[in-house]
């Protein structure tokens, strides 16, 4: 992933009923959470709205370089949150990792 910038996103589909307060509650905590993380820029929080896939969310964020990248998952706040909610609360995911196309 060299020197460059690397925007990480994550779209899943989580075990719990559409706008419940289990579903509102992982969204927000992830958000304030994983945002947190002194690495973490621009974090985002989304609806899937195409019937193209069956995930219905995802997360994004971007990060100055490798470096921060590995920084951020070896975060213990993310660490503990995969461990602790998204291992218990995700049914499915992708996670996609992008640098700028030169």
């Amino acid at each position: 992933m060299a020197d460059h910038r690397i925007i990480h996103s994550v779209i899943f589909t989580l075990i719990h009923e559409a706008r419940s307060s289990e579903e509102k509650a992982f969204l927000e905590d992830g958000r304030s959470i994983l945002s947190s993380i002194p690495t973490v820029q621009q974090f985002k929080v989304f609806h899937q709205v195409s019937p193209k896939n069956d995930y219905k969310f995802g997360f994004s964020m971007l990060f100055e370089d490798e470096q921060a990248y590995v920084a951020y998952n070896e975060h213990p706040l993310h660490v503990a949150f995969v461990s602790e909610r998204w291992e218990k609360e995700v049914s499915q995911f992708l996670e996609i990792d992008y640098t700028e196309h030169e």
